[in-house]
């Protein structure tokens, strides 16, 4: 009684199976608690690894074309010139020690880019922000992107700013050509 729907029934789904595989469509779901643990603890292991001097995990961290945008106006570093630049704190055993106090995590709808703030506790510069963008990849989630930012009051910001003036000039003509 029910052998001609199964027949139209089962060639519906080998053609709904055969175009999701054709066009990539990832049928699994990202379970976004897993996902945020995950991210959180790979985070804090990247965190560590500079406070521990540990430059394969830090750098290892970071996926090949990453971006690092550190708190002064000038850098904007690729890995490779932020490996460099950074290298030297490493091999010194005296890179830098931030600790997360605070993180926030969102996903793309298909869970395989997630971008966060943070806040950080650090014992060089008090509390500093960071944001990024991270990717998951065939090695887990990887560093796309990471923002580190000083913050200041709003009470203090004008001082920020005042001692900052001697540096704006020089900084806008290197980006001013």
């Amino acid at each position: 009684m029910f052998k001609p729907l199964l027949k139209p029934v089962s060639m519906m789904i080998i053609g709904l199976s055969v175009a999701l595989t054709l066009t990539g469509c990832n049928t699994t779901s990202v379970e976004p608690g897993v996902a945020k643990l995950e991210i959180n603890q790979f985070m804090d292991k990247w965190h560590r690894a500079a406070a521990t001097a540990n430059a394969n995990d830090y750098f290892g961290g970071l996926n090949k074309d990453s971006i690092f945008i550190g708190t002064d106006a000038t850098e904007n570093w690729r890995k490779d010139a932020f490996y460099e630049w950074g290298k030297g704190y490493f091999e010194n055993g005296e890179a830098w020690d931030f600790t997360a106090i605070d993180r926030n995590i969102y996903f793309s709808d298909d869970g395989t880019l997630a971008w966060f703030d943070e806040l950080l506790d650090t014992t060089n510069l008090g509390i500093c922000r960071g944001s990024g963008v991270l990717k998951m990849t065939d090695a887990g989630w990887k560093i796309e992107h990471y923002v580190l930012s000083v913050t200041a009051p709003n009470d203090t910001v004008y001082k920020v700013t005042e001692l900052n003036k001697p540096f704006v000039e020089g900084i806008k003509a290197k980006f001013n050509k």
